[in-house]
């Protein structure tokens, strides 16, 4: 179980290895024997640059360590309280699968403690499942606008990042059409420290946005796979009850010679 949990971290890791694989050639190139790739590539691009690099990518590095730890299968369906509460459920002790419910954190746990007390005794043939079922989208809705937050953070990041790279574009021309109309002349090396701003806020704004981007879809991917196998061991448990209760009931209605 966690080898299944390490391959995700190692499908994010490879690709912004690559990413940063395929970078570091191009940072590695530099024109100018005394300026090294820092300056270059960031402190050239001004205070804007270094803005967009400190508060994107450190953001964006923040959400994707708190997701990391906070999507996981521990915190929403554990092995061991799945197995739990299916020998409760087995033998029909629903009371005591809320109770243990209702002490675990886990978002299963806190999902069958909201949505077993809608178990109905009177209704053999499916012990409520309607109403269970009810409680159960009832609960998930409630609980996705509070673990959807921290994934939508990064969205905001995505999508904030290349704006913040546009609007240091058009400080960058505007700077460099100044510098055009005091000069009189279009002299290259007036022009390239602005042009740089530019360029490099633009350049930034995109990397921060396309690592943002990933993170984001493999963290929402993975909340809804989780979320899944919560709703897929609620139905197993209550399939348990109902095979229980109706067991005899279904046997009966099968012809003799008929294997079950």
């Amino acid at each position: 179980m966690k080898n299944l949990a390490i391959r995700p971290l190692k499908t994010v890791g490879v690709t912004m290895a690559t990413g940063l694989m395929t970078a570091l050639p191009l940072m590695a190139q530099d024109d100018k024997p005394n300026t090294n790739a820092l300056h270059s590539y960031l402190l050239d691009g001004g205070p804007l640059t270094i803005i967009i690099v400190a508060v994107g990518l450190l953001s964006l590095i923040g959400l994707t360590v708190y997701n990391f730890i906070n999507l996981t299968k521990a915190k929403f369906c554990p092995d061991d309280l799945k197995a739990a509460l299916l020998d409760h459920m087995v033998n029909c002790r629903v009371r005591s699968a809320i109770e243990l419910s209702a002490s675990h954190p886990s978002y299963l746990g806190r999902m069958l403690a909201y949505a077993l007390p809608n178990i109905d005794a009177t209704q053999p043939e499916d012990l409520g499942r309607d109403h269970v079922e009810d409680a159960i989208a009832d609960f998930s809705i409630n609980e996705n606008r509070k673990q959807m937050t921290w994934i939508n953070l990064i969205s905001l990041v995505a999508q904030s990042a290349p704006m913040m790279g546009l609007f240091g574009t058009v400080f960058g021309m505007i700077a460099a059409f100044g510098t055009l109309k005091t000069s009189g002349s279009a002299d290259p090396t007036a022009l390239a420290g602005d042009i740089s701003v530019a360029l490099l806020t633009t350049m930034w704004g995109l990397v921060v946005a396309i690592f943002a981007v990933i993170a984001y879809f493999f963290f929402k991917g993975r909340y809804n796979a989780l979320v899944a196998e919560c709703h897929q061991s609620a139905e197993e448990l209550l399939n348990a009850s109902v095979q229980t209760v109706n067991g005899e009931a279904h046997l009966a209605k099968i012809p003799e010679g008929i294997a079950v």
